[in-house]
């Protein structure tokens, strides 16, 4: 790699002058390589679905024409300086070096197509708001680590085991469709640049989903999920906790079922410890990555609230993907460098209330212009600002049983006749385009009433959570002494990556819920089929 891109480097746009070639040499040029190994096991209705490994190696070019102040990734090009090529399996250095030299070409290409557009648009548009450069200049970084391993484990044993955790929901005839996949990667990312980086990476993840779905009759669609992660296989829990987990998913969507439907509703609740974390990934963690703090189309929901309270004063966020466990729990969204060749680093983005700084890649934006270590991408991508572990921490800390009272509190002083909680939450949507509406929307998937009058707690179906996030995060009154750990992954603008949140059960003074989706579908209309008989009953 690094042969080739030094070639490379010192040959474009250095030509002949009688040349017909372009004779603009780039800047800045970067070769970065995901070798990765897989082991993939489904199963579906108690059965293996699909199994099987790959081994594959992919190669992003980074070409940067022009300068940092204005390159050909300005504005709404900035996807143009990516050329993605499929690299040879075995180390054949010939193969490797002509894959990376075709993407090297075609590269070279696209970014003088685009560097002249950019400069054409330069001239007839108005003036931006955020003049900061298109990148920002950043020491070498160098650090060869270990390849990681191929991918081992013991294949029928997990065929085995991910087989019975799908058959566990034959117990439970209410649940008509239900997956189990487990996911076992290593990866070695390799990356060198024309400013002399040179990074051997390694990363191994093992991710265990259970999904479970059913349908109310009334036609609203139900389900759960839990996912489970770990650096590899056998730090995944143990069969039994495993089975214990898949039988409450088919308990709680068989209740679901029974649920009455919410009405919209606004007033005090309580956000658990997971619902808390996915929470602020959606509402506030996007709105704190760097570039959407510079381009005519963005919101800049933050932009002008540095060394402002956005958060009241007992809270903290930071983002820390140097961190690898949190109270014994793996974090996924854990790295040594970011996807620019940039050490990882623990950035404080809130502190006492108190914005602080953004999530910084090598895109500058006002009075901020070097990266800390956010840059990521999943391959293919232009890395931007992203989240890795988001952790969010609080001075008033109360237990949950003394948190659950002060919601009945609050909901009595409102004259309201219960408080809502939220139990588990599953990805939603943040819309951060001015375009639009700065809100955002997130669906709860377990939620209770909460009465005030001493009835038991009631479940309730088809609760979507909406508002907007500067009044949502300033209406959180006190939170438990309990963090909890949400792991998962998270798609944007540069792809899907791995992330994870931690944060403690959240009492808000007030959120607003509204109405899901009904749905038009009958539940299925032929019976489930039963278990054939056994030859001793026939």
């Amino acid at each position: 790699m690094t042969t080739e891109l030094q070639r490379a480097f010192t040959s474009l746009g250095h030509g002949p002058a009688a040349s017909n070639a372009p004779q603009l040499p780039p800047y800045f040029l970067s070769y970065s390589v995901s070798d990765s190994s897989a082991i993939v096991i489904r199963a579906q209705y108690g059965a293996l679905a699909a199994t099987g490994a790959n081994h594959l190696r992919m190669a992003d070019v980074q070409v940067r024409v022009g300068s940092p102040k204005l390159d050909n990734t300005h504005g709404d090009h900035r996807g143009s300086a990516i050329n993605t090529v499929e690299l040879p399996l075995t180390d054949d250095r010939d193969a490797i070096a002509r894959s990376l030299w075709v993407a090297t070409n075609g590269g070279y290409g696209n970014a003088i197509d685009n560097y002249l557009r950019v400069q054409t648009e330069a001239q007839v548009r108005a003036k931006e708001e955020d003049t900061s450069p298109d990148f920002a200049a950043e020491p070498p970084q160098v650090s060869i680590a270990k390849p990681a391993p191929s991918v081992s484990i013991d294949l029928p044993a997990w065929e085995q085991r991910v087989r019975d955790l799908s058959r566990t929901f034959r117990d439970y005839p209410g649940v008509y469709r239900n997956i189990v996949i487990l996911s076992v990667q290593n990866e070695t990312s390799y990356f060198v640049s024309s400013e002399s980086s040179r990074i051997v990476a390694p990363h191994q993840q093992a991710r265990l989903v259970i999904l479970a779905v059913t349908r109310a009759d009334d036609g609203m669609d139900l389900f759960r999920d839990q996912t489970f992660e770990a650096e590899t296989a056998d730090g995944l829990p143990s069969q039994s906790a495993l089975e214990s987990a898949a039988r409450a998913l088919g308990q709680s969507l068989e209740a679901l079922r029974k649920a009455p439907v919410t009405e919209p509703f606004d007033g005090p609740a309580i956000l658990s410890g997971r619902a808390s974390a996915v929470f602020f990934h959606e509402v506030l963690g996007h709105r704190l990555e760097g570039q959407r703090q510079r381009g005519d189309d963005e919101g800049q929901t933050f932009t002008k609230e540095v060394g402002k309270d956005v958060l009241p004063s007992f809270l903290s966020v930071a983002d820390d993907p140097t961190r690898t466990t949190y109270n014994k729990t793996w974090l996924s969204g854990s790295y040594q460098y970011d996807d620019e060749g940039q050490r990882a680093q623990r950035v404080a983005l809130i502190q006492d209330g108190v914005l602080k700084t953004f999530l910084m890649s090598r895109l500058p934006i006002a009075s901020f212009a070097e990266s800390n270590g956010h840059g990521r991408a999943q391959t293919g991508r232009m890395p931007t600002g992203r989240q890795g572990n988001l952790i969010v921490t609080s001075t008033k800390t109360v237990s949950d049983s003394a948190l659950r009272q002060q919601l009945i509190d609050e909901a009595k002083k409102q004259g309201k006749p219960y408080g809502l909680y939220f139990e588990d939450i599953s990805s939603g949507f943040a819309v951060t385009q001015r375009s639009s509406p700065q809100a955002f929307q997130v669906i709860p998937l377990v939620v209770y009433r909460v009465y005030v009058d001493g009835r038991p707690d009631e479940l309730v179906r088809g609760v979507a959570i909406v508002g907007t996030p500067l009044a949502a995060m300033k209406r959180i009154l006190a939170t438990s002494d309990n963090p909890e750990v949400f792991n998962g992954e998270c798609g944007a603008e540069s792809g899907t990556v791995p992330v994870s949140a931690v944060a403690p059960a959240m009492l808000l003074s007030e959120i607003e819920t509204q109405r899901q989706p009904q749905g038009i579908d009958r539940p299925p209309i032929l019976p489930i089929p039963s278990a054939p008989a056994t030859k001793e009953a026939q």
